[in-house]
């Protein structure tokens, strides 16, 4: 699968089976967003990754990767794991993936419900 920014400067390919496909309904998500998060992840050797991504730290657990020229959210790390989750909504072409959960559910914004039946935590 292969994935980029808004403007094109970054580019990404994943390699593999993929993993966790879900919505993230937390603040950090929300705000960088404009509302939820659509992500799944693979081991950071299954990602290649091509442009000036920068990095930013949004906790003392996890950084967050986007694109300095359109503002593109793309990357979530956490800094004590060996995998990278990327935005689904920024894959080039169809997927086949079917989400499986929706997490931080409990920071969720009241202006919206969760009504796809999916598991939440």
């Amino acid at each position: 699968m292969r994935g980029s920014c808004l403007c094109g400067d970054i580019s990404f390919e994943v390699q593999g089976p993929i993993e966790g496909p879900s919505i993230c309904h937390c603040g950090q998500c929300r705000k960088l967003s404009g509302h939820v998060w659509a992500s799944a992840f693979v081991p950071n050797a299954q990602l290649t990754i091509t442009g000036p991504v920068r990095w930013y730290q949004s906790s003392a657990a996890a950084k967050r990767g986007f694109c300095p020229r359109c503002g593109a959210f793309l990357f979530w790390k956490a800094l004590e794991e060996g995998t990278t989750s990327f935005a689904l909504g920024a894959l080039d072409e169809e997927t086949g993936i079917t989400l499986e959960k929706h997490i931080f559910t409990s920071d969720k914004g009241d202006y919206y419900q969760i009504a796809d039946g999916l598991p939440q935590t």
